[in-house]
């Protein structure tokens, strides 16, 4: 009688045990949706960083080809002049 229950309960434990490694141990379905979590917010920022680095990159551009990107920047960041201009401010 004994050996007949012994089949079905080590079989039953080993149910337990994969099931609990399936849903509390490495590599479990918790960690995974964390890390695909992870993995998208990852990608958002890299999609950013990538927008980022090509608007650098055009400005390093324009600024290696001409001196217009430089004279843009003194006047809208300085408020710099060229000789014989006037500068004019309007408020609203």
């Amino acid at each position: 009688m004994r050996s007949r229950l012994v089949p079905p309960i080590v079989l039953l434990l080993l149910l337990v045990i994969l099931q609990w490694q399936l849903w509390n141990g490495r590599g479990s379905v918790r960690d995974v949706a964390q890390l695909q979590s992870k993995l998208a917010d990852q990608k958002a920022a890299n999609a950013k960083a990538v927008v980022n680095n090509e608007r650098l990159a055009s400005e390093v551009n324009d600024l290696k080809i001409g001196l217009e990107m430089v004279e843009e920047r003194a006047r809208q960041e300085l408020g710099m002049v060229k000789p014989n201009e006037v500068f004019v401010q309007v408020t609203r």
